[in-house]
Protein backbone atom coordinates (compact mmCIF):
# COMPACT_ATOMS: atom_id res chain seq x y z
CA UNK A 1 0.00 0.00 0.00
CA UNK A 2 2.95 2.53 1.03
CA UNK A 3 4.57 1.43 -2.65
CA UNK A 4 1.06 2.62 -3.71
CA UNK A 5 1.07 5.66 -2.36
CA UNK A 6 4.18 6.69 -3.27
CA UNK A 7 3.98 6.11 -6.98
CA UNK A 8 0.72 8.61 -6.60
CA UNK A 9 2.67 11.22 -5.09
CA UNK A 10 4.88 11.18 -7.83
CA UNK A 11 2.23 11.17 -10.67
CA UNK A 12 0.63 14.12 -8.26
CA UNK A 13 4.06 16.18 -8.56
CA UNK A 14 4.01 15.19 -12.64
CA UNK A 15 0.53 15.99 -12.98
CA UNK A 16 1.12 19.51 -11.14
CA UNK A 17 -0.18 21.87 -14.43
CA UNK A 18 -2.98 19.06 -14.33
CA UNK A 19 -4.11 19.69 -11.00
CA UNK A 20 -4.33 23.99 -11.78
CA UNK A 21 -6.17 22.97 -15.22
CA UNK A 22 -8.91 21.32 -11.80
CA UNK A 23 -8.48 24.83 -10.17
CA UNK A 24 -11.73 27.21 -10.10
CA UNK A 25 -14.13 24.00 -11.17
CA UNK A 26 -13.88 21.36 -8.29
CA UNK A 27 -17.03 22.59 -6.93
CA UNK A 28 -18.63 22.19 -10.64
CA UNK A 29 -17.13 19.22 -10.50
CA UNK A 30 -18.49 18.02 -7.45
CA UNK A 31 -21.55 18.87 -7.92
CA UNK A 32 -21.94 17.35 -11.47
CA UNK A 33 -20.26 13.88 -10.05
CA UNK A 34 -22.58 13.77 -6.97
CA UNK A 35 -20.04 12.90 -5.09
CA UNK A 36 -17.27 14.43 -2.13
CA UNK A 37 -14.14 12.67 -1.77
CA UNK A 38 -13.12 12.98 1.63
CA UNK A 39 -9.31 12.25 2.58
CA UNK A 40 -8.95 11.39 6.25
CA UNK A 41 -7.32 7.86 8.07
CA UNK A 42 -8.79 4.50 8.78
CA UNK A 43 -6.91 4.20 12.12
CA UNK A 44 -7.44 7.22 14.45
CA UNK A 45 -10.03 6.73 17.07
CA UNK A 46 -12.10 8.54 17.93
CA UNK A 47 -11.58 10.73 14.94
CA UNK A 48 -11.57 8.52 12.49
CA UNK A 49 -11.49 4.74 12.07
CA UNK A 50 -13.25 1.36 10.65
CA UNK A 51 -16.13 0.31 13.12
CA UNK A 52 -17.47 -3.31 13.46
CA UNK A 53 -19.42 -3.39 10.57
CA UNK A 54 -16.35 -1.96 8.38
CA UNK A 55 -17.44 1.57 7.99
CA UNK A 56 -15.99 4.89 8.21
CA UNK A 57 -17.18 6.28 11.86
CA UNK A 58 -15.93 8.68 14.29
CA UNK A 59 -15.82 12.50 14.92
CA UNK A 60 -14.16 13.72 11.43
CA UNK A 61 -16.21 11.21 9.54
CA UNK A 62 -19.81 12.70 11.19
CA UNK A 63 -18.37 16.04 9.91
CA UNK A 64 -17.88 14.96 6.67
CA UNK A 65 -20.79 13.48 6.27
CA UNK A 66 -22.88 16.60 7.65
CA UNK A 67 -21.01 18.71 5.07
CA UNK A 68 -21.76 16.38 2.02
CA UNK A 69 -25.40 16.09 3.19
CA UNK A 70 -25.77 20.14 3.13
CA UNK A 71 -24.41 19.85 0.16
CA UNK A 72 -26.88 17.54 -1.22
CA UNK A 73 -24.33 14.87 -2.65
CA UNK A 74 -23.30 11.79 -1.58
CA UNK A 75 -19.68 10.98 -0.12
CA UNK A 76 -16.92 8.84 -0.71
CA UNK A 77 -13.92 8.30 2.08
CA UNK A 78 -10.01 7.46 0.47
CA UNK A 79 -7.32 6.93 3.00
CA UNK A 80 -4.03 8.36 1.66
CA UNK A 81 -1.28 9.32 3.37
CA UNK A 82 -0.94 12.05 5.68
CA UNK A 83 2.24 13.48 4.16
CA UNK A 84 0.16 13.42 0.54
CA UNK A 85 -2.46 15.19 2.14
CA UNK A 86 -0.75 17.76 3.30
CA UNK A 87 1.71 18.40 0.02
CA UNK A 88 -1.20 19.65 -1.16
CA UNK A 89 -1.30 19.20 -5.55
CA UNK A 90 -4.40 16.53 -5.40
CA UNK A 91 -4.79 16.54 -8.73
CA UNK A 92 -8.40 15.85 -8.32
CA UNK A 93 -7.90 12.73 -6.64
CA UNK A 94 -10.08 14.00 -3.49
CA UNK A 95 -11.70 17.33 -2.90
CA UNK A 96 -11.52 17.26 0.91
CA UNK A 97 -9.52 16.45 3.77
CA UNK A 98 -11.75 16.54 6.72
CA UNK A 99 -8.64 15.20 9.25
CA UNK A 100 -8.17 17.40 12.08
CA UNK A 101 -5.14 19.51 10.46
CA UNK A 102 -3.81 22.55 12.11
CA UNK A 103 -3.85 25.19 9.50
CA UNK A 104 -0.20 26.49 9.51
CA UNK A 105 1.04 28.85 7.59
CA UNK A 106 3.52 26.23 5.99
CA UNK A 107 0.44 24.56 4.66
CA UNK A 108 -1.39 27.41 3.65
CA UNK A 109 1.51 27.25 0.96
CA UNK A 110 -0.14 24.52 -0.62
CA UNK A 111 -3.67 24.18 0.71
CA UNK A 112 -6.51 26.43 1.89
CA UNK A 113 -8.16 26.29 4.91
CA UNK A 114 -11.69 27.42 4.74
CA UNK A 115 -12.90 26.39 8.30
CA UNK A 116 -12.02 25.41 11.60
CA UNK A 117 -14.30 23.57 13.06
CA UNK A 118 -12.96 22.66 16.63
CA UNK A 119 -9.88 22.97 18.92
CA UNK A 120 -7.99 20.40 20.60
CA UNK A 121 -7.08 21.41 24.40
CA UNK A 122 -3.95 21.11 25.66
CA UNK A 123 -3.53 19.94 29.24
CA UNK A 124 -1.52 19.14 32.11
CA UNK A 125 -2.31 15.94 33.81
CA UNK A 126 -0.97 14.71 37.29
CA UNK A 127 -0.99 11.50 39.94
CA UNK A 128 -3.81 11.47 41.91
CA UNK A 129 -1.40 11.27 45.00
CA UNK A 130 -0.05 14.92 44.16
CA UNK A 131 -0.25 17.89 46.06
CA UNK A 132 -0.20 20.20 42.83
CA UNK A 133 -3.26 22.52 42.40
CA UNK A 134 -2.55 24.12 39.66
CA UNK A 135 -0.60 24.61 36.89
CA UNK A 136 1.92 27.29 38.42
CA UNK A 137 2.44 24.12 41.27
CA UNK A 138 4.24 22.34 38.10
CA UNK A 139 7.11 24.60 38.25
CA UNK A 140 10.52 23.93 38.15
CA UNK A 141 9.22 19.61 38.14
CA UNK A 142 9.97 17.09 35.88
CA UNK A 143 7.38 16.91 33.25
CA UNK A 144 6.91 14.92 30.48
CA UNK A 145 5.85 15.10 26.81
CA UNK A 146 5.54 13.49 23.58
CA UNK A 147 9.20 14.44 21.33
CA UNK A 148 8.91 17.30 18.88
CA UNK A 149 5.36 17.71 19.07
CA UNK A 150 3.10 21.28 20.40
CA UNK A 151 3.28 19.76 23.68
CA UNK A 152 7.13 19.93 24.37
CA UNK A 153 7.51 23.25 22.09
CA UNK A 154 5.10 24.47 24.89
CA UNK A 155 7.08 23.32 27.89
CA UNK A 156 10.25 24.80 25.85
CA UNK A 157 8.44 28.14 25.75
CA UNK A 158 9.13 27.94 21.74
CA UNK A 159 5.54 27.53 20.64
CA UNK A 160 4.65 29.24 17.40
CA UNK A 161 0.61 28.06 16.43
CA UNK A 162 0.67 30.64 13.44
CA UNK A 163 -2.66 29.51 12.31
CA UNK A 164 -5.74 32.04 11.36
CA UNK A 165 -7.96 31.93 14.20
CA UNK A 166 -5.35 30.02 17.21
CA UNK A 167 -6.52 31.36 20.75
CA UNK A 168 -4.05 33.12 22.06
CA UNK A 169 -1.92 31.72 25.27
CA UNK A 170 0.88 32.02 28.14
CA UNK A 171 3.54 30.12 29.22
CA UNK A 172 2.08 29.18 32.81
CA UNK A 173 4.58 26.63 33.31
CA UNK A 174 8.45 26.28 33.35
CA UNK A 175 9.96 22.84 34.01
CA UNK A 176 13.10 21.82 36.17
CA UNK A 177 13.61 19.21 33.80
CA UNK A 178 11.50 18.55 30.31
CA UNK A 179 11.01 14.55 29.80
CA UNK A 180 10.62 13.68 25.71
CA UNK A 181 9.09 9.96 24.84
CA UNK A 182 8.59 8.85 21.14
CA UNK A 183 5.38 7.40 22.48
CA UNK A 184 3.22 9.54 24.79
CA UNK A 185 2.08 5.99 25.95
CA UNK A 186 5.34 5.40 27.74
CA UNK A 187 4.77 8.85 29.22
CA UNK A 188 0.87 7.79 31.04
CA UNK A 189 2.95 4.68 31.88
CA UNK A 190 5.28 6.53 33.92
CA UNK A 191 3.05 8.95 35.46
CA UNK A 192 1.07 5.70 36.65
CA UNK A 193 3.80 4.81 38.89
CA UNK A 194 3.31 7.58 41.24
CA UNK A 195 3.90 10.99 42.09
CA UNK A 196 7.66 12.28 41.48
CA UNK A 197 8.35 8.42 40.69
CA UNK A 198 9.59 9.15 37.07
CA UNK A 199 6.95 12.25 36.47
CA UNK A 200 5.78 15.12 38.32
CA UNK A 201 3.30 15.05 35.53
CA UNK A 202 2.69 15.98 31.77
CA UNK A 203 1.26 17.98 28.92
CA UNK A 204 -1.11 16.52 26.19
CA UNK A 205 -4.47 16.15 24.44
CA UNK A 206 -7.30 16.68 26.76
CA UNK A 207 -9.08 13.91 25.28
CA UNK A 208 -5.91 11.36 25.27
CA UNK A 209 -5.86 12.13 29.17
CA UNK A 210 -9.34 11.86 29.77
CA UNK A 211 -9.18 8.62 27.99
CA UNK A 212 -6.61 7.50 29.94
CA UNK A 213 -8.70 8.48 32.90
CA UNK A 214 -11.96 6.28 31.93
CA UNK A 215 -9.56 3.32 31.34
CA UNK A 216 -8.12 3.42 34.97
CA UNK A 217 -5.07 5.49 35.30
CA UNK A 218 -4.69 6.89 38.39
CA UNK A 219 -4.08 10.42 37.30
CA UNK A 220 -6.01 13.46 37.36
CA UNK A 221 -6.42 16.73 34.80
CA UNK A 222 -4.69 19.66 36.48
CA UNK A 223 -6.12 23.27 36.19
CA UNK A 224 -7.48 24.95 33.06
CA UNK A 225 -5.81 23.67 29.37
CA UNK A 226 -2.58 25.18 28.39
CA UNK A 227 -3.62 25.94 24.53
CA UNK A 228 -6.21 25.30 22.04
CA UNK A 229 -4.85 24.01 19.09
CA UNK A 230 -7.43 25.03 16.15
CA UNK A 231 -7.96 21.98 13.48
CA UNK A 232 -9.71 22.91 10.14
CA UNK A 233 -10.61 21.06 6.95
CA UNK A 234 -8.80 21.82 3.91
CA UNK A 235 -8.58 22.02 -0.34
CA UNK A 236 -6.36 21.91 -2.81
CA UNK A 237 -5.77 25.62 -3.71
CA UNK A 238 -7.50 27.86 -6.15
CA UNK A 239 -11.19 27.66 -6.11
CA UNK A 240 -13.03 30.42 -4.75
CA UNK A 241 -16.64 29.16 -4.82
CA UNK A 242 -15.87 25.77 -3.46
CA UNK A 243 -13.62 27.53 -0.60
CA UNK A 244 -16.66 30.41 0.28
CA UNK A 245 -19.71 27.33 0.29
CA UNK A 246 -17.73 24.91 2.94
CA UNK A 247 -16.83 28.22 4.86
CA UNK A 248 -20.56 29.04 5.13
CA UNK A 249 -21.37 25.46 5.91
CA UNK A 250 -18.69 25.04 8.24
CA UNK A 251 -19.68 28.71 9.67
CA UNK A 252 -23.35 27.24 9.59
CA UNK A 253 -22.49 24.15 11.43
CA UNK A 254 -21.13 26.15 14.43
CA UNK A 255 -24.06 28.74 14.74
CA UNK A 256 -26.63 25.60 14.60
CA UNK A 257 -25.40 23.45 16.96
CA UNK A 258 -24.23 20.86 14.98
CA UNK A 259 -20.58 20.54 16.01
CA UNK A 260 -21.21 21.14 18.97
CA UNK A 261 -23.35 18.11 19.18
CA UNK A 262 -21.16 15.81 17.10
CA UNK A 263 -18.18 16.96 19.69
CA UNK A 264 -20.49 15.82 22.71
CA UNK A 265 -21.33 12.80 21.03
CA UNK A 266 -17.73 11.67 20.40
CA UNK A 267 -15.62 13.55 23.46
CA UNK A 268 -18.01 13.76 25.88
CA UNK A 269 -17.32 17.73 25.33
CA UNK A 270 -18.01 20.22 23.50
CA UNK A 271 -14.63 21.61 22.03
CA UNK A 272 -15.93 23.11 18.88
CA UNK A 273 -15.42 26.41 20.81
CA UNK A 274 -11.81 27.76 21.76
CA UNK A 275 -12.82 27.68 25.29
CA UNK A 276 -14.03 25.04 27.73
Amino acid sequence: MKIIQHILFSVALVLTGANFALAGDTLDRVKEAGVLKVATDADWAPQSFLNDDNEMDGFDVDVAKEIAKRMGIEIEFVTPDWTVITSGNWAGRWDISVGSMTPTAERAQVLEFPGIYYYTPASFAVHNDSSAQSKVDLNGKKIGACTACTYEFYLQHDLNIDAEGAPPFSYDVTPGEIVSMEDPAILFDNLRLGDGVRLDGMIDSLPAIRSAIENGAPIRVLGTPAFYEPLAIAIDRGDKEFHHALKDIVQLMHRDGTLSRLSEKWYGIDYSKSSN
